[in-house]
């Protein structure tokens, strides 16, 4: 069954740079200036993912659609206004660290802003039904991001942002973010922490982002207790594991909050290339996650799903998780072949590694039962 999906780009968010890095290191001292544009999160991954959409013929099948920057009144809904004069300041300066691991670069600010823009615009067209399912090319990412701290490459709350001004436009209710970034969603569950409204869901590599991080055991505080889960999975978890995980933990609570909406914070850094962490999904790991999420948004909220694209550093693959992604959301497939999906088939981990991983997962489920 085919659907309208929408895809939300801007050429611009392709522009956003923060000086010559190598991965995560600034250049320089005993650190060898890059070729290429060196800063793990660039524009390549990104505009690679948009440019097999294009060539695949997919992207003909979906509705194309920018949007404006998120004026400040809307920002302000997320962020002091003090962090946002800061940022500011140091975008117009051109260079420097607007928080830990968040190197900023002429121009990131209102470049911040149209990727929260595109976030919210996107959410309000699922919310209002004027599409079925959407999916934003959001960059930079958000879901490290506080509300008065950069960190992570992420210098705004996409969407956070996108939440609560359709929240404050649409008077929407509940809604359900289901982070499986590889690294954790600390920025929305910061933000969320306190209040029943918002589901926060994370499914992350253990210990790895923010460095030392598990938190199986915050779910959230006062009115928000119960509505923060964390899912830390052990390194070298594979396609079946996060499938469990989701089948086991995360739709029966979706499934429980019965949200007005579902959004992914869609990371595809825990593919198997990926160089920030250590995970083993192929390209059919995402097709398979996110059709558990479009199937579970049918069930409670008429089908409103949004996916706001977070990490993913492997320029030669994320397209093809990506590609992956938007096909099972719209119902249209293409004749692109992923040339290495059965070579990660192989690799996938052994059966003694498998049955720990689902021992792990089942240990887990049992908390949140």
């Amino acid at each position: 069954m085919t659907r309208r999906t929408a895809f939300y780009t801007d050429e611009l968010t392709f522009w956003h740079h923060s000086g010559p890095h190598v991965v995560t290191l600034p250049a320089g001292g005993w650190v060898q200036v890059p070729n290429g544009a060196g800063l793990a999160e660039s524009p390549e991954s990104k505009r690679r993912l948009k440019n097999l959409l294009t060539v695949s013929g997919l992207e003909t099948k979906l509705i194309v659609r920018t949007a404006p920057p998120l004026e400040r009144e809307d920002l302000l809904r997320v962020h002091p206004a003090a962090y946002l004069d800061g940022l500011k300041e140091l975008s117009d300066l051109g260079h420097g660290y607007a928080g830990p691991s968040a190197p900023i670069g002429p121009g990131s600010y209102e470049i911040a802003c149209l990727s929260a823009g595109l976030a919210t615009a996107a959410l309000d067209a699922v919310v209002m039904g004027e599409i079925d399912n959407a999916y934003s090319l959001s960059r930079p990412p958000g879901h490290h991001c506080l509300p008065d701290q950069a960190m992570g490459f992420c210098f705004l709350a996409n969407i956070a942002l996108a939440i609560e001004t359709v929240k404050a436009r649409r008077g929407l209710g509940r809604v359900a973010v289901v982070d499986w970034d590889v690294h954790h969603g600390n920025g929305t569950q910061k933000i969320y922490e306190e209040r029943g409204d918002v589901l926060t869901i994370s499914l992350h590599q253990e210990n790895c982002f923010p460095p030392g991080y598990s938190g199986v055991e915050d779910r959230g505080i006062g009115a928000g207790l119960g509505t923060n889960i964390n899912i830390p999975l052990p390194a070298g978890s594979g396609h079946t594991t996060y499938l469990r995980a989701l089948e086991t933990i995360v739709v029966p609570a979706l499934e429980s909050f019965r949200p007005e909406v579902i959004i992914v914070a869609c990371g595809f850094d825990a593919s198997a290339l990926d160089p920030l962490a250590r995970m083993q999904l192929h390209s059919d790991s995402y097709r398979e996650m996110i059709r558990l999420m479009r199937q579970a948004a049918e069930r409670l909220c008429g089908g409103k799903l949004l996916a706001v694209h977070e990490g993913g550093y492997s320029e030669a693959y994320v397209p093809f998780c990506g590609l992956a992604t938007i096909e099972e959301m719209s119902g249209h497939r293409t004749e692109v072949i992923d040339p290495l999906l059965d070579f990660m088939i192989l690799q996938q981990p052994g059966e003694k590694t498998q049955a720990s991983q689902d021992n792990w997962v089942d240990d887990l489920a049992k908390l949140f039962a």
